[in-house]
């Protein structure tokens, strides 16, 4: 993948930046701003170039009239992208239509780059297409879970533990620790990776909605012993306010002075509630895609990048 920064000449270029600003909002406000700061580098480095900018992100719901007053001097904020059908479908037309007006590509939208999606894969095949900062960040980042320090310790919480199979069945033979928490405990608990030694489980009720002082204890234990921890998922069930055991184990490991890295959407909300973002090594913007990644080394978008017709 090539960067912003190998792009020749940028004075007079029209750019298409794809980000995720698909952050939490309520009544028309954003709520958490962290992953649209982080993209901000990027845009300001192109703006200052001599670029002209076009920014497009999809929201989940509604308009991104609450984004743009986050939107630096003299770009454009495209509509949401997902009221057009054509950008989840992957359309070519929908694909010609965003990059008809532009010259290059860039890809900041690293949390989204495990879609398939028309403004994720297909326009770099039809640009020339660079990585923003924060998206090279993110891989960069990310990688360094593959070869970590040792001891070290992966803490898997969330659900859908279907879902996360690929990912302990690759770490266990690249961490020394795994705690498999939240509601993914009980169905992981009931296949044979009760009996791994590598392998640790919430003490007392196992599909109890959140952690006890007895977990906690333990995973504390743990991470004084690693070297590395790699965090993704809430150890309760977060979104119906269990969340003293994630915000405990939020706290630890801020103040543990290990490197830590960590990812998940309630993940990053339990951070978001202490304001202790830069108390990690690294906080990815990322959820589903930081799993997709960790398991298979790279995504989509990442593909895209590769692929595309850079001169």
């Amino acid at each position: 993948m090539k960067s912003i920064t190998d792009i020749p000449d940028l004075k007079g270029k029209r750019v298409f930046v794809r980000v995720d600003w698909n952050v939490p909002m309520k009544d028309g406000k954003v709520l958490d701003d962290f992953r649209i700061k982080k993209s901000i580098p990027t845009l300001e480095y192109l703006r200052n170039a001599g670029a002209q900018v076009t920014i497009a992100t999809h929201v989940t719901h509604g308009s991104v009239d609450p984004l743009v007053p986050f939107v630096p001097p003299s770009m454009t904020l495209l509509p949401n992208l997902r009221d057009n059908p054509g950008e989840e479908a992957n359309s070519e037309e929908f694909a010609l239509e965003l990059a008809a007006q532009s010259d290059i590509y860039v890809n900041e939208a690293f949390p989204e780059s495990h879609r398939e999606y028309a403004s994720i894969v297909r326009v770099p095949k039809l640009l020339p297409s660079y990585a923003g900062f924060r998206f090279l960040e993110e891989v960069n980042e990310l990688s360094k879970a593959f070869n970590p320090p040792t001891p070290s310790l992966l803490i898997l919480g969330g659900a859908k533990f279907e879902t996360k199979i690929p990912l302990v069945n690759k770490f266990i033979n690249i961490v020394d620790y795994i705690f498999i928490g939240g509601a993914n405990a009980k169905p992981a608990f009931e296949t044979d990776l009760r009996n791994n030694p590598k392998i640790f489980f919430p003490h007392g009720d196992i599909g109890a909605l959140d952690a006890d002082e007895e977990t906690i204890e333990d995973l504390k234990s743990k991470i004084k012993q690693s070297e590395f921890v790699l965090w993704n998922g809430p150890l309760g069930n977060y979104e119906k306010g269990f969340k003293k055991g994630t915000l405990e184990l939020a706290k630890i490991l801020s103040e543990s002075g290990k490197q830590v890295i960590v990812g998940g959407g309630d993940t990053l909300a339990s951070i978001r509630e202490l304001n202790i973002y830069d108390k990690f090594s690294f906080v990815s913007t990322a959820g589903a895609a930081m799993l997709d990644f960790l398991v298979t080394g790279t995504l989509p978008g990442i593909e895209a990048l590769k692929l595309s017709q850079v001169n």
